[in-house]
C-alpha cells in the first residue's frame, strides 16, 4: 500500500521499528534496570524509587509468584492505582513468566466479577481500599490467592506507616472487609509477599515475543468488556513506537533519562501503561499521581519540580484549566501536552495553549492497539483537530463495510495493521472473526477520513452517529463547535427519537457561567451549524457521566433515567 503519511514524518523519526531486538518485555525491562540502577524511576508523595530498587522488588514479587506453583502464562490480576506497588507488581508478574490482567480499581462488583471470571485469574494484588468490592464477589471467581497492599507500603518505614494510618483512619478511605478463606483461599499482605520473595531466587522467564503479556480489557463504553490479548511483541513494539515518536520533543531536555513525565492517567489504562514502559525504556522517571481528581494536591505536585510530558484526556486538561491555582504552575519546560483516550475538543485545546504556551498534541488508539495508533507530530506548534499520522511500522486504511479500501478523501471505517495490534480477544472467536479484515487489518469502529498528507480525521464512532431527516450527523463535530461557545466547559451530543425527523439532537452542557441560557447556546449553534445539525434540545448538567479514565459515556445519557440523575 502507498504509505503517503511517511512524507509528513518529522525529521529523525524512523519509518519502522524492530521489536525483535528484544526477546520479551522482561528482556527490555531488565536491560533498563541494570543500566539505570542508580537513577530515579518514580516519585510518589515525595518518596523516590530507583531503578535498582524496582529491580530488587519486582524480582522478589516474581520469585514469590513462582513459588506458588502457578502454571506458565497464568493470569495475575492487578487492582492498584498509581502507586509504586503497581510497577513492582507488573514487572514482577512479567519477569516471572505470567500474564498481567489490569483491573480498574473503581470497578463495581459486577464489573470486577466479570473480568476475573473472564480472564481466569487465580491471583490478585489489590489495594486494601478496594478489597470490600472483591469480598462481595470472590466466591464467584477463580481467585485463590489475594495479596492486599496498603497505600504506604513502599513509601518508607515511618512515613509509609503514617500514610497508611491516615488513609485508613483519618480519611476513612478503607471500607471494612473480610475476605473469606474458603476453599483453601490465601490472603497475604504486600509486605509479607515482599519479605518472602526477597529470600527466593527468581527463575528467568521463558516467555517469548509471541507469549501473552497482558489481557487488557476494553473500556466497556459500547458493551461488555472484552480482554484484548497483547503479546510481548505488541508491548515492545508499542514502546519503541512511542520512543521514536516522542523523542523529537523530549530530546529538548538533553538527556532523555532526565525527562519527568506526569503519570496522572491510571497505569491500568493502556495509554498510561505504554508511556510508563517508555519511561523505563528511556531510564527517565515518572511522577505518580494516585488521585488526580484531587486537583489542589495535583497542582501542588506539578509546582514542585520541572516536568516535561503531561499525558491527559480532554476532561483532565479542562479540569486543570478551570482550577483557580492553575495559573501558579510553571509550564516553561512542558514539551509535550499529549491528549488521548478520547477526542480532544477545539475549545479546550485553544485555552490550554493560550494558558501554557504548549500546543495540545492529539493521538488516537485503543486497548487493542497498545494505546497509540496515530499521533500528531510532537513538533507541531498548534492543535490540528485531527488524530495525526500512523506511528512507525503501522498501516492505516479507510475501508467500507465489506473490507474494501476506499479512495483517499472518502469517509469509512479506520482500520489498522501493525506489530502493536492485538492478536485478538480472549476466548472470543466470534468477535475475532468480525474484528479483522481478510487482509489483516483490525476494524476499529471509528469512522474517519485521511487527507492527501496522511493525516486522519475522526468523524465519529459508527454507532454514535445521529440520523436527522436522512442526514448523517456526527456528535464529535457538534461537541467541538459547541465547546467554543463562551461559558461552555464541556458538552455531549446524542440522538433521541423524534416523530418528524427520525432522530433529534440533544446536547448536554456543563457551564462555568450560570448566566448562560439555553437561548444563548441555541443562538451560538444557529450561527455556527447548518440547520439539520442544530440541537433541538439543550439540557444543563453539573457534570457528565464518564468512565474512570474520563471518556464521556453517551450511552448513559441515552437512558431514560439519565434525566433524573
Amino acid at each position: 500500500m502507498d504509505k503517503i503519511w511517511l512524507k509528513s514524518y518529522p525529521p529523525g523519526v524512523p519509518h519502522d521499528i524492530n521489536p525483535a531486538q528484544y526477546r520479551s518485555v522482561p528482556h527490555m525491562l531488565e536491560e533498563s534496570f541494570k543500566k539505570n540502577a542508580a537513577r530515579p524511576f518514580s516519585v510518589c508523595m515525595d518518596r523516590w524509587m530507583t531503578y535498582g530498587q524496582l529491580d530488587d522488588l519486582s524480582s522478589a514479587m516474581g520469585a514469590w509468584l513462582q513459588s506458588q506453583g502457578l502454571e506458565p502464562g497464568a493470569r495475575v490480576a492487578i487492582m492498584l492505582p498509581n502507586v509504586p506497588q503497581f510497577a513492582v507488581t507488573m514487572a514482577g508478574i512479567l519477569r516471572a513468566g505470567y500474564t498481567c490482567v489490569n483491573v480498574n480499581p473503581l470497578y463495581t462488583a459486577r464489573e470486577l466479577e466479570h473480568q476475573l471470571k473472564d480472564s481466569g485469574a487465580t491471583t490478585i494484588v489489590i489495594l486494601e481500599n478496594f478489597a470490600h468490592t472483591l469480598q462481595s464477589v470472590i466466591d464467584k471467581t477463580p481467585i485463590t490467592t489475594v495479596v492486599v497492599a496498603s497505600m504506604g507500603d513502599l513509601l518508607g518505614a515511618a512515613y509509609g506507616r503514617w500514610i497508611t494510618f491516615a488513609v485508613r483512619h483519618l480519611a476513612k478511605m478503607v471500607p471494612a472487609y473480610d475476605i473469606p478463606l474458603t476453599n483453601g483461599r490465601k490472603v497475604l499482605t504486600f509486605t509479607e509477599v515482599m519479605s518472602k520473595g526477597a529470600s527466593l531466587q527468581l527463575k528467568p522467564s521463558t516467555a517469548n515475543l509471541d507469549s501473552t503479556a497482558f489481557l487488557q480489557y476494553t473500556g466497556g463504553t459500547t458493551g461488555l468488556s472484552k480482554g484484548a490479548v497483547l503479546t510481548h511483541r505488541n508491548i515492545v513494539a508499542a514502546t519503541l513506537q512511542a520512543e521514536a515518536w516522542f523523542t523529537p520533543a523530549l530530546g529538548r531536555v538533553g538527556d532523555l533519562a532526565k525527562v519527568n513525565s506526569i503519570a496522572a492517567l491510571p497505569l491500568y489504562h493502556i495509554f498510561a501503561l505504554t508511556l510508563c514502559l517508555l519511561a523505563i525504556r528511556q531510564g527517565s522517571h515518572l511522577t505518580l499521581i494516585p488521585n488526580p481528581r484531587d486537583f489542589g494536591k495535583f497542582i501542588d505536585v506539578l509546582k514542585k519540580r520541572p516536568f516535561h510530558m503531561l499525558p491527559a484526556v480532554n476532561t483532565l486538561f479542562n479540569a486543570l484549566l478551570q482550577h483557580p491555582q492553575f495559573k501558579t504552575i510553571d509550564f516553561s519546560t512542558l514539551y509535550v501536552s499529549q491528549a488521548g483516550g478520547m477526542a480532544a475538543s477545539v475549545g479546550t485545546a485553544k485555552h490550554w495553549q493560550e494558558a501554557t504556551g504548549s500546543p495540545m498534541i492529539e493521538g488516537w488508539g485503543m486497548s487493542e492497539t497498545c494505546a497509540i495508533g496515530t499521533n500528531n507530530p510532537v513538533t507541531a506548534t498548534s492543535f490540528s483537530g485531527n488524530i495525526g499520522l500512523p506511528l512507525p511500522s503501522i498501516d492505516i486504511a479507510i475501508k467500507d463495510d465489506d473490507g474494501n479500501s476506499l479512495a483517499q478523501g472518502e469517509s469509512g471505517e479506520i482500520c489498522i495493521r501493525g506489530p502493536n495490534v492485538m492478536w485478538g480477544y480472549y476466548n472470543q472467536p466470534e468477535e475475532n472473526a468480525k474484528a479483522f479484515t481478510a487482509d489483516g487489518f483490525m476494524r476499529t469502529g471509528d469512522v474517519g477520513i485521511m487527507d492527501e498528507h496522511g493525516y486522519t480525521r475522526i468523524v465519529d464512532r459508527k454507532k454514535d452517529m445521529i440520523i436527522v431527516s436522512g442526514f448523517n450527523v456526527f456528535p464529535n463535530e457538534l461537541e467541538n463547535v459547541i465547546s467554543l461557545c463562551p461559558g461552555v466547559v464541556e458538552c455531549a451530543a446524542i440522538g433521541i427519537a423524534d416523530e418528524k425527523q427520525g432522530e433529534a439532537i440533544k446536547v448536554f452542557v456543563v457551564r462555568n457561567n450560570p448566566m448562560l441560557t439555553e437561548e444563548d447556546v441555541q443562538k451560538y449553534c444557529n450561527d455556527n451549524l447548518t440547520g439539520y445539525k442544530r440541537p433541538k434540545h439543550i439540557e444543563f448538567r453539573d457534570d457528565l457521566p464518564k468512565t474512570n479514565v474520563g471518556k464521556i459515556l453517551r450511552r448513559e445519557l441515552r437512558t431514560p433515567t439519565a434525566a433524573t440523575k
